[in-house]
């Protein structure tokens, strides 16, 4: 199978099982979004949604999180991995929003790399969730599962898995990608135990067809 032919597979398979795949972190608006992807940096999009709520309430807008202080903001988010840096980020990001942006969230990835706590993975997230831009992130699930299939080749670091990416799949099948691709690594082709078994993309998977030939 030709890699145009693997990338064909793929994408049909999940047309087919999961045509409106998203997020599954809750948010309403931009800001929301954003706060939700910072906290959720190896952290759980479960452990996330129960933290976000108490948040939302209090902060509901970058000017509102803005004002906030260290101390007010830490016991909301303390549950999350590295609450310490995470507090500091959210406060300097709507800081920076409202000094900058006038509270809006940018839809580019150049100027959401710029806030505190927003790498490039973050600023691809929130452009093609929000705005269906044909930007890739590229997380742990992602890297790992492009590469077992192989849609990726030697993608040493998940910049350029992204590029591999982005190369080959259709344009108006970016912002859906990501989707399909972390939750079938969250779901399906998880990291220790893969379930190749019950796995539609078998046919195309590289990896799946090592294991059958050895």
């Amino acid at each position: 199978m030709t890699k145009k032919e693997r990338y064909q597979f793929v994408i049909q398979y999940f047309l087919q099982h999961s045509p409106n795949a998203e997020t599954e972190l809750m948010y309403q608006s931009p800001y929301e979004l954003l706060v939700a992807v910072i906290l959720s940096a190896q952290c759980t999009d479960k452990r996330v949604n129960i933290t976000t709520p108490a948040i939302f309430a209090r902060y509901p807008n970058a000017e509102a999180l803005s004002k906030a202080s260290f101390e007010e903001l830490f016991p909301l988010i303390k549950s999350i991995s590295y609450p310490n840096n995470k507090t500091k980020h959210l406060i300097g990001m709507a800081k920076m929003l409202v000094e900058k942006y006038n509270g809006k969230v940018p839809m580019q990835v150049n100027e959401l790399t710029q806030l505190p706590g927003v790498g490039r993975k973050t600023a691809n997230v929130i452009t093609s969730v929000i705005d269906e831009q044909p930007n890739m992130a590229v997380d742990t699930h992602v890297f790992r599962v492009s590469a077992r299939i192989g849609l990726t080749t030697n993608a040493k670091t998940p910049k350029a898995a992204e590029t591999q990416l982005i190369q080959y799949l259709p344009k108006e099948y970016v912002h859906r990608a990501h989707h399909w691709l972390i939750l079938h690594g969250r779901y399906t082709c998880i990291a220790r135990s893969p379930k190749c078994q019950v796995c539609g993309l078998s046919p195309a998977c590289k990896f799946f067809n090592k294991l059958k030939s050895s």
